[in-house]
């Protein structure tokens, strides 16, 4: 069972997943909360799981399911996204995300341009 199915449970189907200890291991309360901290009406209680981190899985399953009001959730996660300009300044210098960031502050759209050029492998777009 994926924590996805957990979180439909939660905010949907109002189903009682936790019938035996496989389920409960299976839980991970990081992504349940993760996923409910994207909207206003559940961002509060998925803070209070998150504050009482020690209860256990089942018990943090059942204030969830029984508190959240049923509607339909739906939303992207959030994604850590990286530029071209950002992995061609790491490619050509070696840097990491970090110092590749902070190099593009102090390049030119010239100098982008020329490490573009010369990080370049050609192919399809």
């Amino acid at each position: 069972m994926n924590p996805f199915e957990f979180v439909t449970a939660i905010n949907l189907s109002k189903k009682d997943l936790m019938v035996d200890d496989l389920a409960e291991k299976q839980y991970v309360p990081y992504m349940v909360n993760r996923s409910l901290s994207y909207f206003p009406d559940t961002v509060g209680l998925a803070n209070e799981m998150n504050i009482h981190h020690h209860l256990d899985n089942k018990l943090q399953f059942d204030f969830l399911l029984n508190t959240v009001r049923k509607k339909k959730r739906f939303s992207k996660w959030a994604k850590a996204h990286t530029t071209e300009d950002i992995e061609a300044v790491k490619t050509y210098y070696g840097y990491s995300n970090e110092k590749a960031k902070a190099t593009l502050s102090v390049l030119t759209r010239e100098q982008l341009n020329s490490i573009k050029l010369k990080v370049n492998r050609g192919g399809r777009k």
